[in-house]
């Protein structure tokens, strides 16, 4: 197949796919697919290309390569004595996927935080609840 062939098949499954992702919420994929005379292996074929398509082109995020150029400061927790948690609400605007609380310390984590930094604050976080 050629690409000019390839191209406009591509663009015609796209559109199917798209009007399929629209459909009503009462319809299911297999009634829709019937109903428009769409052989479903051959949307599911086309669907698997679009899906493995995008996430080649998906950026993940970037990880530094050399530990050493991340830097730590630490920062001093307030020392309470009787040890009461003072608790906050967290907001829906917070983009933290992952709230961790280890006694008096809460970290708030999104997606966006790369593995090695993601182990050193954990690592981190249970080092300083041991010393308090």
């Amino acid at each position: 197949m050629d690409k000019c062939t390839h191209d406009v098949r591509r663009a015609n499954w796209l559109n199917i796919i798209n009007q399929c992702q629209e459909r009503p919420a009462n319809v299911t994929v297999h009634q829709w697919l019937k109903d428009n005379d769409i052989k479903e292996k051959s949307y599911y074929y086309w669907l698997r290309k679009f899906r493995k398509e995008s996430y080649d082109q998906m950026k993940l995020p970037v990880t530094t390569k050399n530990p050493a150029e991340i830097s730590f400061v630490e920062i001093a927790a307030p020392v309470t004595s009787d040890k009461t948690i003072q608790t906050r609400e967290f907001s829906s605007a917070s983009n933290a996927t992952a709230v961790v609380r280890n006694g008096d310390i809460i970290l708030e984590i999104s997606n966006d935080v790369s593995d090695a930094v993601l182990s050193r604050l954990l690592k981190e976080v249970v080092h300083a609840g041991e010393r308090c």
